[in-house]
């Protein structure tokens, strides 16, 4: 698409998008949506999207195929929505190359909709056998804002987003004047989603405040936590909400250049962000006199290396102007000297796309989802051993125990519910006395725990909750920039305290020691990172503080995760004398032959637990315990004549 005319007003861009989604929408031709973002093609939605193009022109169909970003169903991919002229559209999970073969066949060819394979409709009508997709128990409670449109609209077609409402938040803007936005955002009560909650329009205001006729704005993209990936798929589903975020926010704070932050591993989320870039400046929606208003702004996108300290925004900052991403003191604030000393400001991924549809819908419409105090919806990635895992987005003030159970379907394999860590590797660990807790930015800090970027990791009666805080601190204290002792010595000292008490070395006052060096790190660090990487243990301290005593003190495990506080024994009345374990035992622990019962010498073992694995199920003669002592023979005996 060539650069149209810069005298073309935003009435006529809107006009020629709704004409092309009018055409896409209501299409007279089959139309195929492929989920193949990142979490899509994990699951093979690649070669599900080749079957399809192969099938169609094998057949002769005349149809449309798309690849869309990702709806949240991640458990459920790859997923394909099925559309046929005059019919709702159907979604069907977990499909296949021969899956999608046969859909095309039964479906497009022999109309037979196949309600055995389907998930759900979506949009008006019904097929008979096959339910709302909405009304899948995972979709149902949710509140769909930032996510509307990702898993629906083609994310590297601006058309798309421009005919459902797309960029008419930023043309409003135009109208006002940046006080006006400012206030505007203040009144949804909009906080910033990247961890902190700080209310964005108070931000927004110093920033517009400072002086300097240069100003830069930053979208944080970089988004490290393990097992989060809310904000990679708003950028791989839907793009254009976060950059018409972005317009709207360098509007009110009068930034003439502004940054997508965005780590290198998100390879898809950036090539769809290159695209819309691109089609911005085609639509004149970026650079000199914007839509003929006299605002200039352009945007231009910074690869992160990968390092977790450069979601903290100082250490932002410094990457961007090229040196090594390391945390500055505050004061001075972004908003008094940022990015190469000019005033900054910095925002989150998915704060930036919720300011697009305050601006397209109103602040009242948003503010009526939350609580008072936290305001709108929050998308939380939803993992661990949970049974529906996946993408979600739900208001504020939600309980825990809704987002587990009833949208996560609860605990995977029918185990008990342990805990729930929030916030990612620098969040708290919650018992289950905490599930009817709501989730919101002060009810979670009271806990001990934060909101975070919003990773939700649930644990069941097999972790440990010991080896699992020891997880997220080896993550941390890794990322540590090594800049602050605190940080730098104190994470490293509390691992070590951790690592020993794992491995059945814990000693007296260790929980003492935990419990000093958590604060210290806690209260004298640099930056967040920090701040809050103590986290975890606190909080398993806190709730979980007789796993702890038990390791410590009784040198056992529970959860039999701890290697060195497990045995392995062979039962006496089970042993088939089969040898299997025997042969396959790598250091040679194990005595016995043929027909024989079998002994582990615990002196030899080294806790592999290769003889559990290969004693055949049927036969179940190998135990687990920790703490504990099984009474069995010291030598091998034969093998009992009823057996």
């Amino acid at each position: 698409m060539n650069r149209l005319e810069d005298a073309m007003t935003f009435e006529e861009i809107q006009s020629l998008a709704k004409v092309e989604w009018e055409a896409f929408d209501r299409s007279d031709r089959p139309r195929i949506l492929v989920g193949a973002a990142t979490c899509g093609r994990s699951a093979g939605a690649l070669d599900v999207l080749q079957t399809v193009n192969d099938e169609l022109a094998r057949r002769g169909i005349d149809a449309t195929v798309v690849q869309v970003g990702c709806i949240g169903l991640c458990y459920l991919e790859p997923l394909v929505d099925i559309t046929k002229p005059g019919r709702p559209r159907i979604c069907y999970g977990n499909v296949t190359p021969e899956i999608a073969a046969q859909l095309i066949e039964d479906y497009l060819v022999n109309d037979n909709p196949r309600p055995d394979l389907a998930l759900g409709t979506i949009g008006e009508g019904a097929v008979e056998g096959i339910p709302g997709f909405f009304e899948q128990p995972m979709l149902k409670p949710q509140v769909r804002i930032i996510l509307r449109h990702c898993g629906t609209i083609d994310p590297v077609n601006i058309n798309h987003y421009i005919a459902l409402g797309g960029y008419s938040g930023f043309a409003q803007s135009l109208k006002m004047r940046p006080e006006e936005i400012i206030e505007e955002i203040k009144r949804s009560g909009l906080r910033g989603r990247g961890g902190a909650g700080f209310p964005t329009g108070l931000k927004w205001e110093f920033c517009h405040r400072s002086t300097g006729s240069e100003k830069y704005l930053v979208c944080n993209a970089d988004e490290g936590d393990p097992g989060a990936f809310m904000n990679r798929s708003v950028l791989e589903g839907d793009p254009h909400a976060v950059l018409e975020g972005m317009l709207i926010a360098a509007r009110a704070i009068g930034a003439t250049h502004g940054y997508v932050y965005c780590r290198a591993e998100y390879p898809l989320a950036l090539e769809r962000l290159r695209i819309a870039i691109s089609r911005m400046k085609d639509y004149a929606l970026l650079g000199e006199d914007i839509l003929g208003s006299g605002f200039a702004f352009d945007i231009e996108i910074k690869e992160g290396a990968g390092a977790f300290v450069c979601g903290e925004e100082t250490a932002l900052m410094a990457s961007i102007e090229g040196q090594r991403g390391m945390p500055r003191p505050r004061p001075p604030f972004p908003a008094q000297a940022g990015i190469w000393g000019k005033p900054t400001n910095i925002n989150n991924v998915e704060t930036l796309a919720a300011v697009a549809v305050i601006l397209q819908r109103g602040a009242d419409w948003y503010a009526q989802h939350g609580t008072e105090s936290s305001k709108g919806t929050k998308t939380f990635a939803l993992a661990g051993k949970i049974r529906r895992t996946g993408l979600i987005e739900v208001p504020l003030g939600i309980t825990l125990r809704e987002i587990i159970y009833d949208i996560g379907g609860g605990v995977a394999d029918d185990k008990q519910f342990k805990a729930v860590q929030t916030g990612g590797p620098s969040g708290g660990c919650l018992s289950s006395e905490h599930l009817d807790l709501p989730v919101d930015y002060e009810t979670l800090a009271q806990a001990g725990s934060i909101m975070g970027s919003g990773g939700i990791i649930v644990a069941d009666e097999d972790t440990c909750i010991v080896d699992f805080a020891r997880f997220f601190l080896t993550f941390t204290q890794a990322e540590s920039c090594g800049k602050c002792a605190p940080c730098r010595v104190g994470t490293r000292k509390m691992l070590d305290i951790l690592e020993r008490v794992t491995q059945g070395e814990g000693r007296d006052g260790d929980i003492d020691k935990l419990h000093q060096l958590a604060e210290t790190i806690r209260d004298g660090s640099l930056c967040a990172l920090g701040g809050t990487a103590p986290n975890p243990v606190l909080t398993t301290l806190r709730y979980f503080h007789g796993e702890y005593e038990e390791h410590i003190k009784d040198k056992r495990c529970s959860a039999l995760v701890c290697k060195n506080l497990v045995s392995y024994y062979i039962l006496p009345d089970k042993c088939q004398g089969c040898m299997i374990c025997l042969r396959n035992c790598p250091v040679g622990a194990i005595k016995g032959g043929k027909r024989l019962v079998h002994v582990v010498d615990q002196s030899k073992c080294t806790h592999c637990g290769t003889c559990l694995d290969v004693c055949p199920p049927r036969f179940g003669a190998v135990a687990k315990v920790s703490g504990q002592r099984i009474e069995v023979p010291e030598e091998p005996i034969p093998v009992s004549p009823s057996k």
